[in-house]
This record gives structure tokens, C-alpha cells and sequence, in this order.
């Protein structure tokens, strides 16, 4: 990867978190923890590895996201609104009455490939669209972004034991290891506040796994084309985050988690995001 497209990455991850802020808006409680946290992962994916554009969206051949953790949508619904898939203007009107764009991911909304929001279910989803990509012998592939609390949902390693059995190498599950949620550490609650014990997981269930800095965009794309070479069996990538990562004051706690910005947070964040 060279330097343009470094630099490239890293100001749609910018523009990717002034867009989650834009879309939480003021006084309306909305996920910008783990929607900042995976800014880098989310830029990568749609503006460097994946197969994917608003003239293609009902190509068969297209790549897949999921947007397992759905209520991390907001980082998605920022990065469509920048490559196109509809206006910026939409951002705004998040999780307004008869807005485009609501609380979690629907497939009403252009690029949105599956409906989420029950946590544990994206991964099975997964499986079920790379089963449908062999039937058909096409060559595109799915990617499914978790996040590390839920991976405390036994339907994770069911869909993780399916995948390796089918030997589903076109299926790639990005894991945004922020080690906070909703109640606090996870560390304190599961064992899956780690994100080396995590790869260890996928690993005893017999998936390649890596961890990475999920907040560099070329530790991220590098893991993503090295499982690309990767045959017989899925690929784990573990991103090593910080939760809300971007704005001083919601970083590396729970507290916005799921919460509403006041006018004067709000400025604050986007001036922290526009330096």
C-alpha cells in the first residue's frame, strides 16, 4: 500500500467519524462508542478491499458486509453516505421519524445487505450467503464485523464451528476488540475481553486468525489480503481498538456506549474531528 493510499484511508476514517457524529445529532441517545471504534476497519472495507459501489449494489457478483453489531451502524451509514450510496444530507435525519436511515441496519437502505441488531446473528448470516456464493460458483466474498462483547453469544461459535467445516475461505470475520460494553469492561464479565484470546478462540475452531491495530489502516489491509491467500478455512481478523476513539471525552469508557450528545459535546466532537 503506498502513502496516497494511506493518506487516503485515514481521512475517509476521519470523515467516517465526523459522519457518526453528524448522525447522532443532538439529544437523540445513539451508539458512538463502537460506531468510532471501527472508523478505520469500516474505510478500509469499503474504500480499499471490498468489491463494492453504488452502481454495483444489485450486482450479484459484489462483495458483502454485515454489520453484525448493529448498533455500531452509524460508522456503515457514514461510509455509504461518503461513497456515494445516498446523500450526506440523510445523516442528519438518523432515527427520525420516516428517515432512511434508522437505529440499526435494514436492507431497505442501499448497500445495507442484511438486517441486524440481535446480537450473535451476523456470522450465521455469513455462513448462509458464502453456502449461496459456492452454490452459484461465484467468487465474492463476505465480510461480517463483530464486536467483542458479543461474541459472548454461543450462536458466534456454532456459526464459527459451520464455517470451518464447510471450509468457507471467502468468509472473513472482523472482530472490533474495543474491550468495553455496554456495562463496562468486558474483561470483568467474559473471556473475550482479550483480543489475543479471541484469535486463540477462532484458532481452536480451527480458523486462521490474526490481531492487528485496528486503528491503522495498513495493519487492517494487510491482514485482510493475507487472508485472501488463505485456503480451506475462514479467516479471523482480530482489531485491537479504543472505544470512541476520536473524541477525548468518550474514549475507553462505557458511558457512550448508547447515549445522546448535548449541543455544546457535539460542537466539541466535530472540532476535535476538523482539526
Amino acid at each position: 500500500m503506498d502513502g496516497n493510499t494511506v493518506g487516503l484511508l485515514r481521512e475517509k476514517a476521519r470523515r467516517i467519524r465526523i459522519g457518526i457524529v453528524e448522525a447522532l445529532g443532538v439529544g437523540r441517545a445513539g451508539h458512538l462508542g463502537g460506531s468510532m471504534s471501527a472508523a478505520e476497519i469500516v474505510a478500509v472495507l469499503y474504500f480499499h478491499k471490498m468489491h463494492v459501489s453504488p452502481a454495483m449494489k444489485d450486482d450479484p457478483d459484489r462483495d458483502r458486509f454485515i454489520m453484525s453489531k448493529g448498533h455500531s451502524v452509524l460508522a456503515q451509514y457514514a461510509a455509504l453516505a461518503e461513497a456515494g450510496y445516498f446523500p450526506g444530507s440523510e445523516l442528519p435525519k438518523t432515527k427520525t421519524l420516516g428517515a432512511l436511515l434508522q437505529g440499526h441496519p435494514e436492507t431497505g437502505i442501499p448497500g445495507v445487505e442484511a438486517n441486524t441488531g440481535s446480537l450473535g446473528q451476523g456470522l450465521s448470516v455469513g455462513v448462509g450467503m458464502c453456502l449461496g456464493a459456492r452454490m452459484d460458483r461465484a467468487s465474492w466474498r463476505v465480510y461480517v464485523l463483530l464486536g467483542d462483547g458479543e461474541l459472548a453469544e454461543g450462536q458466534v461459535w456454532e456459526a464459527a464451528t459451520a464455517a470451518r467445516h464447510h471450509k468457507l475461505d471467502r468468509l472473513r470475520a472482523i472482530v472490533d476488540a474495543n474491550g468495553i460494553s455496554a456495562m463496562g469492561r468486558i474483561a470483568e464479565r467474559y473471556d473475550t475481553g482479550d483480543p489475543d484470546r479471541i484469535a486463540g478462540k477462532f484458532r481452536v475452531f480451527g480458523w486462521e486468525a490474526v490481531v492487528v491495530d485496528g486503528h491503522s489502516v495498513e495493519a487492517v489491509a494487510a491482514a485482510l489480503d493475507t487472508a485472501d491467500g488463505v485456503k480451506d478455512r475462514p479467516s479471523a481478523i482480530v482489531c485491537r481498538t479504543i472505544k470512541g476513539k476520536g473524541v477525548a471525552f468518550a474514549e475507553d469508557t462505557n458511558v457512550y456506549h448508547n447515549r445522546a450528545l448535548e449541543a455544546d459535546t457535539r460542537e466539541q466532537a466535530l472540532a476535535a474531528l476538523r482539526k
